[in-house]
């Protein structure tokens, strides 16, 4: 496992301060404020490690409620709502100086057997292929997540959709729960931002405020993320200084993963 993927991973395991209290460190990614896929992320986590391990999450639901400092840990506490014979049901909210930055429902299922079906993964150009074309390959700096956009969405007038390629780079351990963890916590790159696709502005136009006001996400399958991920976005939705945004996630072999939607603020200032 490479050092920025370790490291990542170590953001997510979270220190146990009590029962059903967890403290997690900040990561700064050089945004304005706490990256809401941490937040997603670890509060996934917390949630997790109060469940049985053959219970896995099937969706999360959470509301952004404060930006968050980068430069201080965040503390989750889970409250265990239900325990049910099929679900198990937990409330995370996550704390810095003493309010609440964000809280979720996250809710939990054992595997059975059922009625299956999925919509067909939409066409795109293999990661392999993109990168003979000499696409371009998006990474922050000392970080493990990297991205291939298939297609140029940066043109004003463009349909309110992407579509991009997306692995964490490195080794990672065969375990479905931390690949769900990692999930939430990349299925907050690009999704808001499908929203300024049509409007050609980008996320560090200093005339725009933007920040997550909720994410709702949800697991169809397991999945390794570690391996090329298609996210598949469109923003069918904009107006009152907010965006509308929704994603599903394929894996190579086309399986639908997870789905996801969000809104955020997108206030564009004097």
């Amino acid at each position: 496992m490479s050092d920025a993927l370790n490291d990542l991973v170590g953001l997510l395991a979270l220190e146990t301060l009590e029962e059903n209290l967890f403290r997690g460190r900040s990561q700064d990614l050089g945004l304005p404020q706490l990256f809401g896929g941490q937040v997603l992320g670890q509060a996934l986590s917390a949630a997790s490690q109060t469940v049985p391990a053959e219970r896995r999450a099937h969706s999360l639901h959470g509301y952004f409620l404060r930006p968050g400092d980068a430069e201080r840990p965040v503390v989750y506490q889970v409250d265990a709502v239900r325990d049910g014979g099929s679900f198990t049901t937990r409330r995370v909210t996550a704390i810095q100086k003493g309010r609440p930055i964000f809280f979720c429902s996250a809710s939990f299922h054992g595997e059975e057997a059922g009625i299956a079906h999925q919509a067909a993964m939409p066409e795109a150009p293999s990661p392999e292929s993109l990168a003979d074309t000499e696409a371009k390959l998006v990474r922050f700096d000392s970080h493990p997540i990297e991205f291939l956009h298939v297609g140029d969405e940066a043109e004003p007038g463009q349909p309110a959709r992407k579509r991009i390629w997306f692995r964490l780079a490195g080794e990672l351990p065969d375990d479905p729960v931390l690949h769900r963890y990692l999930l939430a916590y990349s299925s907050d790159f690009n999704l808001l931002t499908t929203s300024l696709v049509p409007h050609g502005l980008h996320f560090r136009d200093p005339k725009l405020q933007i920040a997550s006001l909720d994410h709702a996400l949800w697991f169809h399958h397991d999945v390794r993320v570690n391996d090329w991920l298609l996210y598949d976005m469109d923003s069918p939705w904009a107006g009152g200084a907010r965006g509308f945004a929704r994603g599903s996630l394929y894996d190579r072999q086309g399986r639908l993963v997870a789905s996801t939607v969000q809104e955020g603020l997108t206030r564009l200032r004097d």
